[in-house]
């Protein structure tokens, strides 16, 4: 019944935003494609037919075919699972670590919330990709070591942002008694303070989905994806960006992926930031 009502609410609230409700649409398009994709399409993404390259939209080809004679529908599709599997778990990873370390220095302060901001500040000036191209380069190419790389750089991002919340919330009065009745940290933090910034959380874990697609997106262009053959929408438009003029159905097709996606993520991140500032 909880689950039931809380899916009544949800559609109530996207009545009246049609944005919000197309980019939903969008979204669960994308999540449904990454799930059964091997369903939905007749031919094999990986199958080479060399007769069949550069063949343009039709009946048979939906989206054309790419140098190798691949089908780019196919390929679009297929290429929405390893997005949506390596997005959601960095963010997943990002947002757990940063929301730890926001919310354990913003309730202690003192000398460790000191200590680890400065830490944290130092982190965010490195740049994120050339940081990500490193650790791929020394640890391989593979799906967990891109979720590492993807979450760690949005530790310091959420942390500061869970921070501020919390911060904010250990001047409340709930918490000035929770302190004066002798609660311990542990719980002052988990059951009183954590419960009263869900909502920054929720905005921060989907506004960094967003940017956790567009980074798989970036790394998998720059060759440090899956590897070579992958259908990845940014391995799909650097392999085919040189075939732009002559078929630029091989990247419109997996570019307009890419766009759609995270469009449709922030856009969804805008209305909850809306909710939230409003409440």
């Amino acid at each position: 019944m909880t689950a039931l009502t809380a899916a009544a609410s949800a559609r109530l609230r996207l009545r009246g935003q049609p944005a919000a409700a197309l980019a939903a649409l969008v979204l669960l398009l994308w999540v449904g494609a990454a799930l059964f994709w091997p369903h939905l399409v007749p031919q094999d993404p990986a199958l080479q037919v060399p007769a069949e390259r550069f063949r343009s939209p039709s009946a048979a080809h939906w989206l054309g075919t790419d140098q190798f004679g691949r089908d780019v529908f196919a390929r679009m599709l297929a290429g929405s699972r390893p997005v949506l599997t390596v997005a959601p778990l960095a963010t997943a990873l990002g947002v757990a670590a940063g929301a730890a370390i926001g919310l354990t220095t913003g309730t202690l302060r003192g000398w460790v919330d000191d200590i680890v901001m400065r830490v944290l500040d130092a982190a965010v000036v490195f740049p994120a990709v050339i940081a990500a191209v490193l650790f791929v380069a020394l640890l391989g190419h593979s799906t967990v070591v891109l979720v590492l790389v993807i979450g760690a750089a949005f530790v310091p991002i959420v942390a500061r942002s869970v921070r501020a919340a919390t911060l904010v919330e250990r001047e409340r009065p709930y918490v000035e008694a929770a302190l004066l009745r002798g609660e311990p940290r542990a719980s002052l933090m988990l059951r009183e303070i954590l419960p009263n910034i869900r909502g920054t959380l929720l905005v921060e874990a989907t506004s960094r989905l967003g940017d956790a697609i567009f980074a798989a997106a970036t790394l998998s262009f720059l060759g440090l994806g899956q590897g070579p053959g992958s259908p990845e929408w940014g391995a799909s438009v650097s392999e085919n960006r040189v075939w732009l003029q002559l078929a630029p159905w091989t990247v419109l097709a997996p570019a307009l992926a890419i766009g759609s996606l995270v469009i449709a993520v922030a856009l969804l991140a805008d209305v909850l930031r809306q909710r939230w500032d409003g409440r």
